[in-house]
């Protein structure tokens, strides 16, 4: 038994368009901190997708370690699905690359910021 070209899946093919559009925005740090808005799509669906996504992201802020990958997870849903999603994290991400909290200085150079030393104990 041999496969047949015409067999194989077309990769040239057109991508279907998307079943829905997402824009998930973080509200700040308060809780809730993530807020959904469907652009369009079907209501069973991205209540759905919602619940599945919000269980990754409920309580972590954009500068939380874990958020990155989560933020990857539920992107690679997206693209399963076929959900168009959108970020707004409140930042511009490219500018932010390659910063730390520390200001303007790249995370590797701000790595190497020494600690208070500890104060005496009487």
């Amino acid at each position: 038994m041999s496969i047949e070209p015409e067999d194989l899946v077309d990769e040239e093919a057109e991508p279907e368009p998307p079943i829905a559009h997402l824009r998930i925005a973080y509200t700040g740090p308060v809780a809730p901190h993530w807020e959904l808005t469907a652009i369009y799509g079907d209501d069973a669906f991205v209540t759905d997708f919602w619940q599945r996504a919000i269980a990754r992201l409920q309580l972590l802020p954009p500068h939380d370690p874990q958020f990155r990958r989560n933020r990857e997870r539920v992107n690679r849903d997206a693209e399963r699905e076929n959900v168009y999603l959108e970020w707004d994290l409140g930042y511009d991400e490219e500018e932010s690359e390659g910063t730390s909290s520390l200001g303007d200085k790249p995370a590797a150079v701000a790595a190497e910021v020494p600690d208070a030393p500890e104060a005496p104990t009487p």
